[in-house]
């Protein structure tokens, strides 16, 4: 039998996945999480085989509930299930890792033959994903503040409204987004903010 713990924060997802996997008589789910930290908790009490774990959680997010994890756990398999596509997010979410990562509206058989590969120690990684994967380049990883002022202009601010937040100039902002250009491989603000929000690089929901 295949235990598995469903971590989502969105109680409709949870009972989704639960009724996808109830039917498999070789499955049976051990416990349910709302966030990250309760995932946390309840991995150390039941030991699961495999973990379905959403990215996107208050408290604490899955990436770094995925860390804890196998902090504590090494041999830990969890597979990220999220609605998020970009080439960042799912390398993230490997570095962290992760066994496999699914996409939310992937069909139920998908779920349920990642649930058993994971268990018998393959990596799951569909084939959508891993075109995404490919696209990944670590040359262009941005820093902790360039990735504030995208989220900041992501949210509509102007340069000085940013230059405001962060408690820095609107040269040094200007500087930044130069920057960020660079390393995206776009012409202005508008084009960085879209490959960013494509690659998973900032959300919306920031």
């Amino acid at each position: 039998m295949i235990r598995v713990l469903i971590v989502d924060d969105h109680p409709v997802m949870r009972r989704g996945l639960r009724s996808v996997l109830a039917g498999e008589s070789d499955i049976a789910v051990v416990a349910e999480a709302g966030d990250g930290a309760a995932a946390v908790a309840l991995h150390a009490a039941h030991q699961p085989d495999v973990t379905l774990m959403d990215l996107r959680m208050p408290a604490m997010d899955g990436i770094e509930a995925m860390r804890a994890i196998r902090a504590a756990a090494p041999q830990a398999r969890i597979i990220a299930v999220t609605t998020y596509e970009g080439d960042v997010d799912i390398h993230r979410a490997l570095e962290a890792g992760a066994s496999g990562y699914l996409i939310k509206d992937m069909l139920a058989e998908d779920i349920v033959s990642a649930v058993r590969a994971a268990a018998a120690g393959r990596r799951v990684i569909p084939a959508a994903v891993a075109v995404r994967l490919a696209e990944f380049t670590p040359r262009s990883d941005l820093s902790e503040r360039e990735v504030e002022i995208l989220r900041l202009a992501a949210k509509g601010l102007s340069n000085p409204e940013i230059s405001r937040v962060i408690g820095r100039t609107e040269g040094t902002v200007k500087a930044h987004l130069r920057t960020i250009h660079d390393k995206l491989g776009v012409k202005d603000r508008t084009e960085a903010v879209t490959v960013a929000l494509t690659r998973g690089i900032i959300h919306l929901d920031d």
